[in-house]
């Protein structure tokens, strides 16, 4: 279903989405009619991977009566890169830990997990030649880095980022307060990499998302 690169699409953006999305928004996010984007997504909702449903009306549709289709992600977990998983970033650092500090892995980990994101943060910084960015501009680029690497992070308010997706799903599954620490110290890390004090990264799992959402002051 997702090998036709058009579905593909739709079906990315519907994921990274914190709302659902009508036939013209999915259309016009990959450049197609609302006619073909239709056909398509109402092919994914047969396929399981997503769902559909008549949204509440809003502008001149309340005077006809007509409610739009919404389409959101259906929950179903599928077992390609979609969600991404990136099992070789953790496990680097895992194996850092356990070779250079075996008697105390689980702290080494942590520092190595917030060293890796503090030197992927300085890149970004360095790129963009940032001096100290603020709220809003940190949260920005921190949502575009972690998109990257497979967090698929949304904005749930001004300044509230959720990520909807766990690159170390499994592992998380069988060691959830290492992965989650883990986690976290790489976010905060590339936090304070992008040279930012104010924005955090904070332990708060939910079901269906990452453990980790980064908070504006």
């Amino acid at each position: 279903m997702l090998a036709d690169e058009l579905r593909r699409d739709l079906y990315q953006f519907i994921r990274g989405q914190d709302k659902p999305v009508t036939r013209e928004e999915a259309a016009a996010a990959v450049g197609i009619s609302r006619k073909l984007a239709a056909f398509h997504l109402d092919k994914l909702v047969e396929a399981g991977l997503l769902s559909a449903r008549y949204g509440a009306s809003v502008g001149r549709r309340r005077t006809s009566g007509r409610r739009p289709k919404v389409y959101e992600p259906s929950g179903t977990q599928i077992s390609l890169t979609i969600p991404a998983r990136r099992y070789d970033l953790i496990g680097e650092i895992l194996v850092d830990a356990v070779a250079g500090h075996p008697i105390d892995a689980e702290r080494a980990a942590l520092r190595i997990a917030h060293e890796r994101g503090r030197t992927i943060g300085e890149a970004a910084r360095a790129e963009h030649q940032l001096a100290r960015p603020g709220t809003d501009r940190t949260l920005r680029l921190a949502q575009q880095l972690l998109a990257s690497l497979g967090f698929e992070p949304v904005r749930a308010g001004e300044r509230l980022i959720l990520l909807r997706n766990c690159p170390f799903h499994r592992l998380a599954q069988r060691q959830c307060r290492l992965v989650c620490g883990i986690n976290e110290a790489f976010i905060d890390g590339l936090l304070r990499g992008l040279g930012n004090e104010t924005v955090t990264a904070v332990l708060n799992p939910d079901p269906g998302h990452c453990c980790v959402e980064l908070r504006g002051p």
